[in-house]
C-alpha cells in the first residue's frame, strides 16, 4: 500500500476522486471503473479492507498521526474530498437537466448504459449454461424493479440509508454505477435533490435547510460506509472466484435496466414530493410516435451515440489488463 505520498500526489488523488464523483453522478458510468483506469483501484480496495475498529487500538497505543498514516487515511480523505466536491458541483446541473430536458438526458444515459453493457459483457471469457442463467436472472430482476411501483420511501431516513448501503457497490466493483443503483431504487432524484438543497442552503445562508439536508447526507454516507465494509470482501471474493458468473449477472442487470432510462415515457401515476410538487411515480416506456410532445428523435439519437462513444473512449484509455483486485 502506498502510504508515503508527496503533496502533489495527494492533489492528484483528489483530482482522481473528482473524476470518480463525476462518474457516479451519472447513471451508467462506474466510479469503480474510473478508479481502475486512473490506477488507484487496488489501493482503494486494500485500504478499505484493512480499515477496521483496530484503528482505535492503534490510536491509543501509537497516537493519531502514526495511526492515520498506518491505515492510509490520507489517501482516503483526499479521494473522498474529490468525490464530494464533484458531487456537490454537478448535482444541481443534473437536477436542472432532468427537469428541463428529460428526454435528451435519458437518451444520453441510455447510450452510457448501452456501452457499459458492451464493456462488461465482453469481459466474459467463457460462455456456458451457468453464465446464461445468471444473465437471464439479472435481466429478470432488473426489469422487474423498473416496472414495479417504487417503494415510496419518500425522504425517510431509512430509505436514504438503504440507498447509500446499496449504491456503494459501485465503489467496489468496476462496471456498475452508484447512480444507476439509485435510479433502480427510485432514489436518484431524492439524493440529487438533497445535495442541491444543501448547496442552495449554503448559498442563501439558510442554515436550517443546510442542517436538514446535511442530516440526510450524513445518513446516506453512513449507509455507504456500512455497505462498503459489508460488501467489499463478499463482492471481491465473487469477482475473483466466479468472475464470469458475476459479470453475466451485472450484464443482465444493466440490460434489464434499459427500460428505466428509455427516453420516451408515459406517466401512469403521480406522487407529491417533500416540497409539495407533483412528480411521476409510475411510468411505462412507449414508442416515440406515442409520446405526448416532441419526441426529439434526432437529438435522442445524437445524445445516445455520444453517450455510447464516451464510454468507448474511456475504455480505450484504460490500461489493457484484466480487472484484478490483487
Amino acid at each position: 500500500m502506498q502510504n508515503k505520498k508527496t503533496p502533489l500526489q495527494y492533489a492528484m488523488v483528489t483530482l482522481k476522486g473528482m473524476a470518480m464523483g463525476a462518474a457516479d453522478v451519472v447513471p451508467g458510468v462506474s466510479g469503480g471503473t474510473i478508479a481502475f483506469i486512473t490506477g488507484i483501484y487496488e489501493e482503494l480496495i486494500t485500504t478499505i479492507d484493512k480499515l477496521s475498529l483496530s484503528f482505535f487500538k492503534y490510536w491509543k497505543k501509537e497516537g493519531f498521526i502514526p495511526t492515520f498514516k498506518r491505515f492510509n487515511l490520507g489517501f482516503l480523505c483526499c479521494l473522498f474530498l474529490g468525490i464530494f466536491i464533484s458531487v456537490l458541483s454537478l448535482a444541481k446541473l443534473i437536477s436542472y437537466l432532468l427537469d428541463a430536458y428529460p428526454v435528451m438526458l435519458w437518451a444520453f444515459f441510455f447510450g452510457l448504459i448501452l456501452a457499459s453493457i458492451w464493456l462488461i459483457g465482453k469481459q466474459i471469457m467463457k460462455w456456458n449454461i451457468g453464465v446464461y442463467v445468471m444473465g437471464i436472472l439479472g435481466i429478470a430482476i432488473s426489469y422487474y424493479i423498473t416496472v414495479a411501483e417504487p417503494l415510496d420511501g419518500s425522504a425517510s431516513y431509512g430509505f436514504i440509508f438503504i440507498s447509500g448501503f446499496l449504491a456503494i457497490i459501485a465503489m467496489i466493483l468496476p462496471g456498475i454505477s452508484g447512480a444507476f443503483i439509485l435510479l433502480l431504487l427510485g432514489s436518484y432524484a431524492l439524493v440529487l435533490g438533497t445535495v442541491e438543497d444543501f448547496v442552495d442552503g449554503i448559498a442563501q445562508g439558510n442554515y436550517r435547510q443546510v442542517a436538514f439536508a446535511l442530516s440526510k447526507l450524513i445518513v446516506f454516507m453512513i449507509g455507504c460506509v456500512i455497505g462498503l465494509k459489508s460488501f467489499s470482501k463478499a463482492l471481491t471474493y465473487l469477482y475473483v472466484n466466479y468472475k464470469n458468473l458475476t459479470l453475466a449477472l451485472l450484464t443482465g442487470f444493466m440490460i434489464g435496466a434499459l427500460n428505466k432510462v428509455w427516453p420516451w415515457k408515459e406517466v401512469l401515476s403521480y406522487r407529491t414530493n417533500s416540497e409539495g410538487h407533483e412528480v411521476p411515480l409510475l411510468e411505462k416506456s412507449i414508442l416515440p410516435q406515442n409520446f405526448d410532445g416532441d419526441p426529439q428523435i434526432l437529438s435522442v439519437v445524437i445524445l445516445a451515440v455520444f453517450g455510447f462513444l464516451l464510454i468507448f473512449i474511456i475504455e480505450r484509455l484504460a490500461i489493457k489488463k484484466p480487472l484484478d483486485v490483487h
